[in-house]
């Protein structure tokens, strides 16, 4: 693998060699896709549900970094890493597309330009009515997050698309082709080929894996003046660390999305103190503690804060069915 790389904080080094930790991640989570899936009958049904959740969440993840120019120097080659729809329900290069614009971290956070915000245009809020507010209320605490934050995330992110094709939008329709090629061959791998149940594949995998991942994201970004205290860090989490590949180093990766998972952890140790101060000290202990802070607890009111000020502070602090409905 030869010598590891040296970053600086300010870096805007990019490797242009193999990065075989990932290639071997890659082999690792395909296999294990497919070991669980084969064999799930031999296996005990809960950790069939667990193993099919981390793997899904882990693909995820997996998608996430060859997005960002990982592991090698050729992207199309990335692509086709990242391309297997295992979460059956968002297409690699939608969310490939959607995830570069939301790294412009100028505009995080921006219900219009950040396609991956939580909150929502006054204009949106104003639509909903008391049921819708009501479910969007519990959608903002974590434990809504986890529970019915990915059936609105799922359901809000195909009418969208569905919306978006209907009118014409230029290479939506051949992206869902090219998606829905790849996810009828997992489901004919799943259903014909490995006899498994649909139920359990929906929800124990597809589903466990989408909340999973709504963990990750819940409290990764939060509405400041200064787009540069826009993103958090959660610290100090060695299993789901590795589940997220490191990305709960968030501002770290937003400064430096080239470096790669594995070298996260290092260049964060060496520059925490500068990281910290430029995100204003938005810094969580583990994922028990943005778990203790917010579970029953709304994170942030789902209106942007620049819209927010004609609200009632009864409204201002209310969800709105649609904040969830962002791809990560």
């Amino acid at each position: 693998m030869g010598r590891p790389a040296r970053y600086t904080l300010f870096s805007t080094r990019v490797e242009h060699r193999i990065e075989w930790p990932t290639v071997f991640l890659a082999v690792f989570i395909y296999g294990g896709f497919l070991s669980v899936t084969f064999w799930w009958a031999a296996l005990p049904l809960p950790l069939v549900v667990a193993l099919g959740g981390w793997l899904v969440a882990w693909q995820g993840s997996l998608q996430h970094e060859v997005i960002h120019n990982h592991p090698t120097r050729i992207q199309s080659l990335n692509d086709a890493i990242g391309f297997a729809p295992l979460s059956l329900w968002l297409p690699y290069r939608i969310y490939r597309d959607s995830h570069l614009i939301h790294h412009h971290d100028e505009h995080l956070t921006d219900p219009i330009e950040d396609p991956e915000s939580s909150y929502v245009t006054l204009a949106a809020w104003e639509k909903l009515g008391l049921i819708g507010r009501t479910l969007a209320n519990w959608n903002m605490t974590l434990l809504g997050r986890l529970t019915i934050g990915p059936a609105v995330m799922i359901l809000s992110f195909l009418v969208s698309e569905y919306h978006l094709i209907r009118h014409g939008e230029p290479g939506q329709l051949k992206k869902w082709l090219w998606h829905l090629a790849g996810v009828a061959v997992v489901l004919v791998w799943v259903l014909l080929i490995c006899d498994m149940p649909l139920w359990l594949y929906i929800f124990g995998f597809v589903y466990l894996g989408a909340s999973l991942t709504r963990l990750r994201s819940f409290a990764e970004h939060k509405y400041s003046e200064s787009h540069e205290e826009r993103t958090a860090i959660v610290e100090n989490s060695r299993v789901l660390g590795l589940l997220y590949l490191h990305n709960n180093l968030h501002v770290l990766h937003h400064l430096r999305p080239g470096i790669s998972w594995y070298n996260l952890p290092m260049v964060y140790r060496s520059h925490r103190d500068d990281l910290v101060a430029r995100n204003g000290g938005l810094v969580y202990n583990g994922y028990s503690d943005v778990i203790r802070r917010f579970l029953v607890k709304p994170h942030d009111q789902p209106v942007h804060p620049t819209q927010s000020s004609s609200h009632s502070l009864d409204e201002a602090v209310t969800p709105n069915e649609h904040a969830d409905m962002r791809l990560v």
